[in-house]
């Protein structure tokens, strides 16, 4: 239940961060052919391109999507496949634990900051490290049951190359 709820406001998110990216570029395009170019177009596309990267990296991390070597560990015995995901979680889960404090600790020292052609606070436009990197901790922390059961060779259905399966198959 939490999975999916998480799942469709991520989707949602990721969907219009790119769907207000196409429209900028579209008027940043059109702009610049009229002989206006705007000030702000290449600021805020970089800042709606981040943005894009960390919600998208959540999503994907969700849906088991991103890069594995399934191949490898499903050909290990179940004693080292758990050792193999135990070591694979804990690698992940501190990297984005360093991401989220280190994150925050550039909220503080960009405190009182705007972007150069707006004025934008730059604790807002970088509040996505934080953000993200929580996001994606909440996403293996939702998969991490499935994983376990996959892991102690209990099911098929949480192995992380299914998750790209199922997508590419819709």
């Amino acid at each position: 239940m939490w999975r999916r709820r998480v799942e469709r406001i991520l989707e949602w998110i990721s969907g219009a961060l790119l769907v207000v990216l196409a429209v900028e570029v579209l008027a940043g395009v059109i702009f610049r052919a009229a002989g206006r170019s705007l000030s702000w177009y290449d600021e805020v596309a970089s800042v709606l391109l981040a943005w894009i990267t960390y919600y998208g990296s959540a999503l994907a991390a969700l849906k088991k999507s991103h890069i594995a070597f399934p191949g490898l560990v499903n050909a290990m015995p179940t004693p080292a496949r758990f050792v193999a995901l135990a070591v694979r979680e804990v690698v992940v889960l501190g990297l984005f634990l360093v991401l989220a404090w280190q994150g925050t600790a550039i909220l503080h020292a960009l405190a009182g900051e705007t972007l150069v052609t707006v004025d934008i606070p730059v604790t807002l436009t970088q509040s996505v490290i934080p953000i993200g990197a929580a996001l994606f901790i909440l996403a293996e922390m939702l998969n991490l049951p499935d994983r376990l059961e996959w892991a102690r060779g209990r099911t098929a259905a949480a192995a992380p190359e299914q998750g790209v399966e199922k997508e590419l198959s819709h």
